[in-house]
């Protein structure tokens, strides 16, 4: 009597891709973790919630995919991207962020991140914007595109006019941000692993390219654009 011939399952023979998510909210990682173990193509294969433990679990895990908020305690998204494009150059990095994407995504994009998209989007767009990466393309909104687009070709937009926040550089940016949150140059000195000298020195560039006489409306300027953020 000849053997009977078993049949794998449709879930077995899909080769699934590992997604590692890196967020500081526990109820924000659960619901993600949920969301992507729902999809038939995709899995978690870990958490982080800090910088730290997400250069950790890249090594120890390779993951396909690195699903990572903005804001990280100890150091910010856009320092932990470099890191992980720096040391794992191959491993593309989906920023998912409350923050608003004009103010962020060019930025990601330019460290080596491969997309950026906000928090608010509905679980459609996410998985979306995780497959288009895990394909070797770039997700970000259609604004987004035409922004990076526009710098590109060398065309100015009204986001790069003189006064503008988007003419800070990444770091001049990260210093301007922990303003904003009400930090002291010695809090921000400790959590961006800089000299007080080099805030000092960080905030006068920034004043003058916002065109900002003195510290007081440095601190206005910045906690009023936080504000903004929500």
């Amino acid at each position: 009597m000849p053997k009977k011939t078993t049949t794998k399952t449709a879930n077995a023979t899909i080769a699934k891709k590992s997604v590692l998510i890196v967020d500081d909210h526990p109820v924000f990682r659960a619901g993600l973790t949920s969301l992507v173990n729902l999809e038939p193509d995709l899995r978690v294969c870990g958490e982080a919630h800090d910088a730290s433990q997400a250069l950790s679990a890249i090594e120890k895990l390779n993951p396909d995919l690195v699903l990572m908020d903005m804001s990280l305690p100890g150091k910010s998204g856009l320092e932990l991207l470099k890191d992980v494009h720096a040391l794992h150059r191959k491993t593309p990095v989906l920023i998912i962020s409350m923050h608003d994407e004009t103010m962020y995504a060019e930025r990601v994009i330019k460290a080596g991140g491969r997309g950026y998209i906000m928090k608010q989007e509905g679980p459609e767009m996410i998985i979306q914007a995780i497959r288009k990466v895990l394909g070797g393309g770039i997700s970000v909104s259609e604004r987004i595109a035409s922004l990076v687009l526009d710098t590109l070709a060398g065309t100015t937009s009204p986001k790069s006019a003189a006064g503008s926040v988007s003419t800070l550089t990444d770091r001049e940016f990260e210093v301007y941000r922990l303003i904003g949150q009400g930090k002291e140059p010695q809090e921000i000195a400790q959590m961006l692993f800089l000299s007080i000298k080099t805030v000092d020195t960080h905030r006068g560039h920034i004043k003058q390219k916002l065109g900002l006489k003195n510290g007081t409306e440095l601190i206005h300027h910045a906690t009023r654009w936080a504000s903004d953020q929500g």
